[in-house]
């Protein structure tokens, strides 16, 4: 499985605000640009706290892209995945509903009245780990369900531990033209952190978008 994480930070490397409110750091060719790439993956992933911060779709937005799926006998948007141990995944969240397949990531000590409320809201449920969610076996479980490339959109603490993991192969940054600040405030990649043996990247390209730049990286 390719998994490809890309973000959206601030020009100092900030997600959102530190009272976690999503602003608007991007524009327009770059909205187009991650679209292009959920059209190419099999699967986009998030952590709950971004399903619970910002309640995304994480479906296409270009109608031309999903008949270009279809037609290469592919589902029209890709599935969608939230790493949610305990299951705290709203029942009424958009990334429920019957637009696209949803796995949610569970730990298996994961009350059972939950994981059955989930299920009934129309969640696939994958299960792997004890108390928090081994992601190593859960996207082995994900690949035997056809998810070959998998796109992460965040947040920063599911990113730290795709990243201790060493499951991230491709890494794409838009960088925008603005400055959040507060130590508080949720970044790239959270967690806690690295101390030794850091990830290490390669800069495989740098292209100027809408008012910022974006950065990709190949990862060792």
């Amino acid at each position: 499985m390719d998994v490809v994480v890309n973000a959206a930070t601030s020009a100092d490397g900030k997600l959102s605000t530190r009272e976690r409110v999503q602003v608007r750091i991007s524009g327009p060719e770059d909205f187009d640009r991650v679209d292009r790439l959920r059209a190419s993956a099999d699967a986009v992933m998030v952590g709950v706290g971004t399903v619970l911060a910002d309640d995304p779709h994480l479906t296409l937005d270009e109608a031309d892209r999903r008949v270009q799926r279809l037609r290469n006998g592919r589902p029209g948007d890709p599935a969608r995945v939230v790493a949610d141990s305990t299951g705290r995944t709203p029942l009424d969240a958009r990334i429920l509903d019957d637009a696209a397949t949803t796995y949610v990531l569970v730990a298996e000590a994961i009350d059972d009245d939950r994981r059955d409320a989930l299920d009934d809201a129309g969640a696939e449920i994958v299960a792997a780990g004890a108390d928090r969610v081994d992601l190593v076996a859960a996207l082995g479980e994900l690949e035997s369900r056809g998810v070959d490339r998998l796109m992460v959109e965040g947040g920063g603490e599911l990113l730290f531990s795709l990243f201790e993991a060493n499951l991230v192969d491709e890494l794409s940054v838009y960088v925008g033209s603005l400055v959040l600040g507060g130590r508080e405030a949720p970044t790239l990649v959270d967690g806690e952190g690295f101390v030794q043996e850091f990830p290490t990247l390669e800069l495989r390209s740098v292209e100027r978008v809408d008012d910022g730049v974006v950065l990709g990286y190949d990862v060792g």
